[in-house]
């Protein structure tokens, strides 16, 4: 039987690939000669469609801005930049190798512009003074960024995961050496319906109301 055709190699194929290989393999595994290989062709191939390595890590930062949500602009704005962070969160764990990137570029794209225009007219919009909306963004973005990058390291959260973590706790609980561990542990981390990710609005209405504080 023939073989189907190959896929046109472009620009977007190219950087599909490389999210696939950073997601799967972690963004340090990303080679130029790697990433070819993972489109059955030649490095130098890939040059006709991205300048090198920093041009195309530039796009997959492009990528990962335009999968999150930008800040609804019908909400108040709390709660539009609710909407904005529990998107971006969700981004970031599914692609955590992108975190140390997103602030890092020197030639930033449209859709990482477009998105922090989008949160500072925002904050404006909530009524806070340009070095509050300073302060604001930072600790924001510093709140999801981490909350991220820890989320998506966590050892299986449900069932027989959560139970071989607990097994493994097991001896070390029961050593009396931390109470207050195993009290977290054994009456909130173990229980039914337990969520890290639960975590994330408490803290993050903690910092918008702190914000909204401020202002008033």
């Amino acid at each position: 039987m023939p073989t189907a055709p190959r896929a046109k190699l472009s620009q977007d194929r190219i950087v599909d690939a490389a999210m696939t290989l950073a997601d799967r393999d972690g963004v340090e595994s990303l080679t130029m000669r790697a990433l070819a290989a993972e489109l059955d062709t030649k490095p130098m191939t890939l040059y006709t469609h991205v300048a090198g390595k920093e041009d195309l890590l530039d796009l997959m930062v492009e990528r990962v801005f335009g999968e999150m949500d930008l800040p609804p602009e019908e909400l108040e704005w709390r709660d539009a930049i609710r909407t904005r962070c529990r998107s971006a969160r969700t981004v970031l764990v599914r692609h955590s190798w992108a975190v140390p990137l997103l602030e890092s570029r020197r030639s930033p794209g449209p859709q990482l512009l477009r998105h922090h225009e989008a949160m500072l007219a925002t904050l404006d919009r909530g009524g806070l003074p340009l070095s509050l909306m300073a302060h604001g963004y930072a600790i924001l973005d510093s709140y999801v960024y981490g909350f991220a990058i820890e989320e998506a390291n966590l050892p299986d959260q449900g069932g027989e995961g959560l139970a071989d973590v607990a097994e493994q706790m097991a001896e070390v609980f029961t050593s009396g050496l931390y109470p207050h561990m195993t009290r977290l542990a054994m009456e909130h981390v173990v229980q039914p319906g337990y969520s890290f990710g639960a975590s994330f609005d408490v803290g993050l209405d903690m910092i918008l109301d702190g914000l909204a504080a401020a202002v008033a």
